[in-house]
């Protein structure tokens, strides 16, 4: 039987150190000193933050250790050169896939700001060490209680997107299916393609069953398969695509060209799976039935889907209880704002996913400084609920269907939508960080 070999070979990190050496840190070697630099910089790269926080982050640990960082950040590797006395060392790392965990980016965070008043008492082998109970922090919710996340968040989604209590309750059965089934896949290490495409076939499978079942038993209408597509929303990659805009915001043109190219994979690989799907059991993506509700009671219901939805993501991206929470109140505020300002104002819709970004940004970093938790947890689950995954997926649709017209249309759509909520999250930092604000 062949065995398995990994294709990125791992690191043994305390190998490069000299464990019984207790020097502090601040006096250690350059080659030692480069080594954890890179380590936690490799660190924050597989948690998913983009380029500008990776480089901050390597650079708070190369002046508490008075010495020059130069970093060139991708999606999953790191090129860096560390100066000191003349003296240089310059290390390529890389990691063998990325993924969101912001609990772990918040503790990686923390060391970093922490690190400048330890670097005289500790020596490097004890860093690695504290880095050591960051990698192997388990995660925080188990396959079931992600599934049931994406559940409720997909089912939020549905109510969004125009979808009633037929569309949302299967929708909360697929999507939970299909995301329990994904995670089980991810804990086995199974390539990226073969974990979407499965994922999403799962969830879109489960939905039609449910509905056809209604068909029968409760002979409810036909038009109740549009919802299918809000089935499969969970893995609409939003981190990506918004660390991406910021990366390309800040210059970082190769991690965002990278991470857009990323997202933009699992998109097309997605859609084409629920394409596939929607054509077998002759499923079409139409409009939602519409629904008349009183314009307070519609408001009530967004203000608390809005909040599901994004409590949901938050967990699916591994946050605490609290930091999700406090994602779920800001999204709750900026997504109701956004989709009244669409209803009662003649905004566009792409401004309207501006102005809720712009808010987003602005209240993370009020909050920031009240309960420290980085920006971009809670951003970035706030308003991935606006990620328009349905126009995605109606644009790939319609041009599997050779109608070009139809399929631009909803592509341009959601093109607009895109490029506005990174650019109204970059407002908002440029706004409230002076650091982020300069071209240094």
């Amino acid at each position: 039987m062949s065995t398995f070999r990994k294709q990125h070979m791992s690191i043994e990190w305390h190998e490069i150190v000299e464990s019984e050496d207790t020097t502090p840190a601040i006096n250690a070697s350059l080659k030692e000193k480069a080594t954890l630099i890179g380590r936690l910089g490799l660190m924050m790269l597989s948690v998913g933050t983009g380029a500008w926080r990776v480089r901050a982050s390597m650079n708070k640990l190369a002046r508490a250790l008075n010495i020059t960082c130069a970093v060139d950040v991708g999606l999953l590797s790191i090129e860096y050169t560390c100066i000191e006395n003349g003296e240089t060392y310059t290390n390529a790392l890389s990691v063998n896939t990325t993924g969101v965990n912001t609990d772990r980016l918040n503790s990686l965070e923390i060391f970093a700001d922490g690190f400048h008043e330890r670097a005289h008492r500790y020596s490097v082998e004890q860093f690695h060490r504290i880095l050591d109970k960051f990698q192997e922090m388990p995660c925080n919710y188990k396959a079931w209680q992600l599934g049931l996340a994406a559940a409720f968040a997909c089912c939020a989604f549905t109510f969004l997107l125009g979808g009633g209590p037929a569309e949302m309750i299967c929708a909360f059965f697929g999507a939970g299916i299909g995301n329990f089934i994904r995670k089980k896949l991810l804990e086995n290490h199974i390539t990226l393609f073969a974990n979407v495409t499965v994922g999403v076939a799962s969830a879109c499978c489960v939905y039609v069953l449910l509905i056809k079942l209604a068909e029968i038993l409760l002979n409810i209408s036909n038009i109740h398969q549009a919802g299918y597509i809000c089935s499969m929303l969970f893995v609409i990659p939003g981190f990506p695509l918004i660390t991406g805009g910021l990366d390309l915001a800040k210059l970082d043109l190769r991690s965002g060209i990278e991470r857009i190219t990323y997202a933009l994979l699992i998109i097309i690989v997605a859609t084409l799976t629920g394409w596939i799907t929607a054509f077998i059991f002759n499923f079409q993506p139409s409009e939602f039935a519409e629904i008349s509700l009183d314009p307070a009671l519609m408001l009530v219901l967004r203000l608390i889907t809005s909040f599901c939805g994004v409590y949901g993501f938050s967990l699916m991206f591994n946050s605490t209880k609290k930091m999700a929470c406090t994602a779920g109140i800001i999204g709750m505020l900026v997504n109701t704002l956004r989709l009244e300002l669409i209803d009662f104002t003649s905004i566009p819709v792409g401004a309207a996913a501006f102005i809720g970004a712009l808010c987003s940004g602005l209240l993370a970093s009020a909050l920031k400084k009240k309960i420290g938790f980085p920006r971009i947890t809670l951003t970035v689950p706030s308003i991935v609920i606006m990620v328009p995954g349905m126009f995605m997926y109606k644009g790939i649709y319609y041009m599997a269907l050779n109608d070009i017209q139809s399929g631009a249309l909803w592509i341009t759509k959601a093109l607009l939508i895109v490029i506005s909520l990174p650019l109204g999250l970059i407002f908002a930092r440029i706004f409230t960080d002076k650091n982020f604000r300069k071209s240094s």
